[in-house]
C-alpha cells in the first residue's frame, strides 16, 4: 500500500479522506524531520538558558506566570494530559480519530510546535499499525484548540487512557503493548504541543465537508430524476438564464441537471402540454442547489487552509531563530464554515424533502397514492416522507450557529471561545441526515420512474435509475422500507449511483 508523505507540502481533502476511511498510512518527508530537529534545538537551547518561554517553562492559561523549574518539566507533560482529559460523551468513530491523527501530525510536520521528532514518529506509527485513542466527542470548546478531546489522544502516547485496537477497546498501555510500542516519556513543552490546536474541529469538517461535495452532486441527480416524473420543464436549466445571474453554484447546478435529462423522451412526450411552469422545488431547483454548492465551497477552501496551518502557541521559527505568542488555536473559522455549511446543506435536506412530498402526494403528482398499487392495503411511501420530514426538522434545530455563543474559560484569560467542535459535530449530523433524506427521494423517483415503461428517461436518470434497481427492487406491496432507505445510502456514499450516471453523461461538476 502506498504511503502518504506528510510535510510541508499541502494536503487535499482527498488525502485526508483516505487516510481517515482507506487506511492509507503515512510518511514525514525528509523537509520536515529537518524543520521538526531544528525547532527542537531552539527549545533545549531555551532550557539551558532557563528562558521563559509559555508551556515550556510556565504554567498554562490563567496559570501561565507560573515558572516550572527543569526538574519538574516531565511532570508538567504527564500533569497537562492528565488534567485536561476531561472530554465526556460517546468516543468518536474510528475515522475521525485517524483523520486527527493525520492532521496533528501535519501540523507538527510543520516544524513550529518545537517538539521532539520522536514523539511525532510515534504518532506517524499508533496512526499506521491501527490504534485508535477512545477520544470522547464532548468537552471541547474550540479554543485553546482542541484541548480536551485532544489530551485524551495524548494519553495514549504514554500509556495513560484508553484505545480501541483490532475492533476491541483496551487500555492505552494495553493496545500499545500489542502493537509493539513502549510508551512514550515526554519531555519539556511536548504536552502543549501535542493538544493545543484546531485538529478534532477539523478533522470532523474535513470528512463532513467531503461527504457534502459528494452530496451536491447526488442531489442534482435526484431532483433532474425527481423532474423527469413529475413531468416538469427542461426550460430551467436553460444555460441563458443562469448567465443572467451567474453565481458559480447555480450555473454549475443548472448544468449538471440539463446533462442528466438529456434525451428524456418523458419530458419532450409533454411538451405541449397546458403547465405554465413548474413548482419552485423543481424550477427553482438550480438556484437553490447552486447556494448551497457555494457555501460548500467555502466550507472547503476554509477547511483546507487549516488542514495546512500551524496552530500551536507559542510557535517558533527555526529560520529567525525565536518565537511568539499568538491565537492560532483559535478555531473561528472553522466554527463559522461549519455554521454555514450546516445550514447550506440542511437546505438541500429541505428542498428534497418537498419534492418527496410532491412524488408521493396524488393531487401534487398525478402518480398512485405514494406511489403503490392497492392504497389502502398498501402504504407504500407513506411514512418513508415522515422520515424525511423528521429528518429536515432535526436539522432544522441543529442548524442554530453553535459560533455565536461563547463562554469564559480559565479564570477569564481565555475569554471568548469558537465552539468549533460543536459547529463541527452538528454539522456531521446535517449531512447524515440529508444522505437520508436524498435517499428517499431516489427512492421515490426510482418507483415512480416504473411507471413510465413506454417511454425513455434521459440518459443520466436512466443511469442512476438502473444503479438503484441494481440494488432495490421495485415496491410491489409493502415490505420493510428502512433496509431500502439503508441500502440507497449506502450506494450515494459508495458513489455507484454517481459513476454510473457519469459513465453516461461526463463528469458531474
Amino acid at each position: 500500500m502506498k504511503k502518504k508523505f506528510i510535510g510541508l507540502e499541502g494536503m487535499s481533502l482527498q488525502e485526508l479522506a483516505s487516510i481517515a476511511r482507506d487506511q492509507v498510512k503515512v510518511k514525514l518527508t525528509e523537509g520536515s524531520k529537518k524543520r521538526i530537529l531544528a525547532s527542537r534545538n531552539l527549545v533545549e537551547q531555551w532550557l539551558k538558558e532557563e528562558k521563559a518561554v509559555y508551556g515550556i517553562t510556565t504554567g498554562f492559561g490563567a496559570l501561565s506566570d507560573v515558572r516550572i523549574s527543569r526538574l519538574d518539566t516531565r511532570k508538567l507533560q504527564k500533569n497537562i494530559l492528565m488534567s485536561h482529559a476531561c472530554g465526556v460523551g460517546n468516543p468518536f468513530d474510528e475515522e475521525i480519530v485517524r483523520a486527527v491523527l493525520a492532521l496533528r501530525i501535519k501540523d507538527l510536520a510543520r516544524g513550529n510546535s518545537g517538539i521532539r521528532l520522536e514523539t511525532v514518529n510515534f504518532l506517524v506509527e499508533i496512526l499506521n499499525r491501527g490504534v485508535c485513542p477512545l477520544i470522547p466527542e464532548k468537552g471541547s470548546v474550540g479554543a485553546s484548540g482542541d484541548l480536551a478531546p485532544l489530551a485524551h489522544l495524548g494519553l495514549v502516547l504514554i500509556g495513560l487512557g484508553e484505545a480501541r485496537y483490532k475492533n476491541c477497546s483496551m487500555s492505552g498501555k494495553e493496545a500499545l503493548r500489542l502493537c509493539g510500542l513502549s510508551p512514550l516519556s515526554l519531555e519539556a513543552g511536548e504536552g502543549l504541543a501535542l493538544l493545543n490546536g484546531t485538529q478534532v474541529m477539523t478533522g470532523i469538517g474535513g470528512l463532513t465537508v467531503y461527504d457534502s461535495l459528494r452530496l451536491a452532486k447526488i442531489i442534482d441527480i435526484a431532483a433532474a430524476m425527481s423532474l423527469e416524473v413529475l413531468l416538469g420543464s427542461r426550460t430551467e436549466f436553460d444555460a441563458r438564464i443562469h448567465k443572467l445571474r451567474p453565481h458559480p453554484g447555480q450555473i454549475t447546478a443548472a448544468g449538471n441537471m440539463d446533462r442528466i435529462i438529456h434525451d428524456s423522451e418523458i419530458i419532450s412526450s409533454h411538451k405541449d402540454c397546458g403547465r405554465i411552469q413548474d413548482a419552485y422545488t423543481l424550477r427553482c431547483s438550480p438556484q437553490v442547489h447552486g447556494a448551497s454548492r457555494d457555501a460548500i465551497e467555502y466550507a472547503m477552501k476554509t477547511i483546507e487552509t487549516e488542514i495546512n496551518s500551524s496552530t500551536n502557541n507559542p510557535l517558533i521559527f527555526p529560520e529567525s531563530g525565536d518565537f511568539l505568542l499568538g491565537g492560532n488555536f483559535h478555531g473561528q473559522p472553522v466554527a463559522l464554515a461549519m455554521d454555514f455549511l450546516g445550514i447550506a446543506v440542511s437546505e438541500l435536506a429541505n428542498i428534497s424533502e418537498r419534492r418527496i412530498e410532491r412524488l408521493v402526494n396524488p393531487k401534487l403528482s398525478g402518480l398512485p397514492a405514494f406511489l403503490v398499487n392497492d392504497g389502502g392495503l398498501n402504504s407504500g411511501f407513506m411514512i418513508a416522507q415522515y422520515t424525511a420530514a423528521a429528518l429536515v426538522s432535526e436539522n432544522k434545530v441543529l442548524s442554530h450557529p453553535a459560533s455565536v455563543d461563547s463562554i469564559p474559560t480559565s479564570a477569564n484569560k481565555e475569554d471568548h471561545v469558537s465552539m468549533g467542535t460543536i459547529a463541527a459535530r452538528k454539522c456531521r449530523e446535517i449531512v447524515k441526515n440529508a444522505e437520508h433524506v436524498v435517499a428517499i427521494e431516489l427512492l421515490c423517483g426510482a418507483q415512480a420512474m416504473d411507471l413510465f415503461t413506454n417511454i425513455k428517461p434521459g440518459k443520466g436518470t436512466m443511469a442512476a435509475y438502473r444503479a438503484i434497481r441494481s440494488t432495490v427492487k421495485h415496491l410491489d406491496n409493502d415490505r420493510i422500507l428502512y433496509k431500502d432507505i439503508e441500502a440507497l445510502k449506502q450506494l450515494i456514499q459508495n458513489e455507484k449511483i454517481l459513476e454510473a450516471v457519469e459513465a453516461e453523461v461526463g463528469a458531474i461538476a
